[in-house]
């Protein structure tokens, strides 16, 4: 029998980490990487197996020193601290292995530092190096080379997660995207024929989260509508568990614009409890978006982008967005639209980043061959690695800079929230249902629970963020939407939880600014923000 630590570090402070309004939810992070469970849960059951997330508690390297074999995991954004923690294992006789993300787009970048490294998915060659290490056979690198079966998955280990530090859970359903995006590295890692867990699976894993006390789930798919077929019929199933149950979870996923052409799909994701998805929507500028071949958020007859966004908000999903400046067919004046376009799309949550080329991905072959990707120097002072055609370096990243303070600014991000919230008046699914008619002792709860919800954030806020004009901002706003819609809970708990997002939000934007002005060089909140799109992409690869 083996000790085995499983390790993911810490994070750079990020737009998704929400670090700076955390402490106001009650919790120490927001999630946990989906492949801590799931790695655990393809150890044999004779080994021992410890997970541990350094955005929820301290490493204890001492600890680490008594173990056998220490495994890390981790992103691009996080190799900085991956490679402190394998150096530091090592210097104590340890044994490491690592995977995941990194290992999978820049292994050049850990050569030499881990004694065991696995490229790409790694849901059969974990298990593989497990058998042979036991029997000293061991490899020192190991490359799947079929995609997983997800329908042969076990289940995660949630119960080896410390789950009362998180705000959500994390889960995964499928693999792959169709679409042939050209920053993206999903299609180069997962494939393009999404595969996808059978739904037995999916409610083991929704009972697990029930079981950790989680509520909120987000389902980290890349694309949870790759294949629509096939989802619809996982969907109805989650309807029939979340009713069977009275609704104990809400999702929220991330799915691709083309959600908004199929009325079916969007009311089942809404009978649900998918509350809310994140969508790639990237840019307005339509020439930019064939440039980079994401074709489906310009099909002719399906909308323009502002119709697609609204229909799927007239639907009772909340939308969230990314957006990305810096494309060939971008010019300064871009930096103008998308905070215009953000206002007429109501979307108040915008993950807004500077085009960044990921190795493995199209975009990079081509830039590299171009000789248009900045050296480590030039990366570092202008947060990308990307020479832009349309406007210089040091353009692209004052204009990034700018679109952020100005997105985030207390008027325009409230403007954005009550424009969706107030004059809108928007209303998820769940709480127009006919089902609560026939279980009103379970509405009856749920309403309660949520009007304490929203008190307990609310006082945080009030008595927590020491800004007194921030703190006046969002006491105003809190008593706008108990004044506009008083008799619903569930609106008023969502509509703080946002509000605290915009201090996170505002505090990333006002620290770009100001330590840009001081530098001269991008902050790391800023080369987080252009990276972030690389974390949406590996949030879920395996190891």
């Amino acid at each position: 029998m083996a000790d085995i630590v499983i390790i993911n570090p810490r994070f750079e402070i990020s737009f998704w980490g929400m670090e700076h309004c955390i402490g106001l939810l009650g919790k120490r992070a927001n999630l946990p990487v989906a492949c801590l469970a799931l790695l655990a849960a393809l150890v044999p059951d004779h080994h021992d197996v410890t997970l541990i997330d350094e955005n929820v508690e301290d490493i204890d390297f001492d600890r680490l020193g008594a173990a056998d074999l220490v495994c890390v995991t981790g992103m691009s954004i996080q190799g900085r601290r991956m490679r402190e923690i394998i150096e530091e294992v090592k210097a104590r006789g340890v044994m490491t292995a690592v995977g995941g993300p990194m290992a999978t787009v820049e292994p050049e970048q850990l050569a030499g530092l881990p004694d065991v490294l696995f490229i790409g998915e790694a849901d059969e060659t974990w298990p593989q190096f497990l058998h042979e290490w036991e029997n000293g056979t061991h490899k020192s690198r190991y490359e799947q080379a079929e995609k997983t079966d997800m329908a042969q998955l076990p289940l995660p280990r949630v119960d080896l997660l410390k789950a009362d530090r998180y705000m959500f859970g994390s889960m995964q359903i499928s693999r792959g995207c169709p679409f042939t995006c050209e920053f993206c590295d999903i299609i180069v890692t997962f494939g393009r024929r999404p595969r996808l867990k059978r739904s037995e699976q999916v409610l083991a894993e929704l009972e697990s989260f029930c079981r950790a006390g989680l509520k909120i789930v987000f389902v980290v798919d890349d694309n949870l509508i790759g294949n629509k077929k096939a989802i619809k019929l996982v969907l109805r199933d989650i309807v029939a568990w979340q009713q069977e149950r009275a609704y104990p979870l809400t999702l929220f996923t991330e799915a691709s614009l083309d959600l908004a052409e199929d009325d079916e799909l969007m009311e089942l994701m809404g009978l649900a409890n998918f509350q809310s998805v994140f969508i790639g929507i990237e840019t307005p500028n339509e020439d930019s978006l064939r440039e980079t071949k994401k074709l489906q958020n310009v099909r002719p007859n399906a909308g323009t982008l502002l119709e697609r966004v609204h229909r799927i908000q007239n639907k009772g999903i909340d939308v969230w967005c990314g957006m990305i400046v810096g494309f060939d067919h971008d010019d300064p004046s871009i930096f103008d639209v998308m905070p215009k376009f953000l206002a007429e799309a109501r979307i108040s949550a915008a993950l807004i980043g500077m085009l960044h080329a990921i190795p493995t991905t199209p975009l990079y072959t081509r830039l590299a061959k171009a000789g248009r990707l900045n050296d480590d120097e030039a990366s570092e002072l202008y947060g990308t690695n990307v020479m832009p055609l349309g406007m210089s370096g040091q353009e692209l990243r004052d204009g990034f800079v700018n679109v952020m303070q100005r997105t985030y600014t207390s008027d325009a991000y409230f403007a954005r929230l009550d424009a969706q919230f107030i004059d809108e008046r928007f209303r998820f699914v769940l709480h127009g249902l006919p089902y609560w008619w026939r279980h009103p002792y379970a509405w009856a709860k749920r309403l309660a629970g949520n009007y304490v919800r929203f008190a307990v954030v609310a006082n945080r806020l009030l008595s927590q963020v020491k800004d007194d004009g921030v703190r006046d901002r969002y006491r105003r706003q809190l008593r706008r939407v108990v004044r506009h819609r008083p008799w619903e809970p569930h609106i008023l708990f969502v509509y703080a939880i946002k509000v605290a997002m915009h201090y996170h939000f505002s505090a990333l934007a006002h620290a770009m600014a100001q330590r840009d002005a001081k530098t001269g060089a991008m902050p790391d909140a800023g080369r987080s923000f252009s990276r972030a799109k690389t974390k949406v992409a590996e949030e879920a690869l395996a190891s």
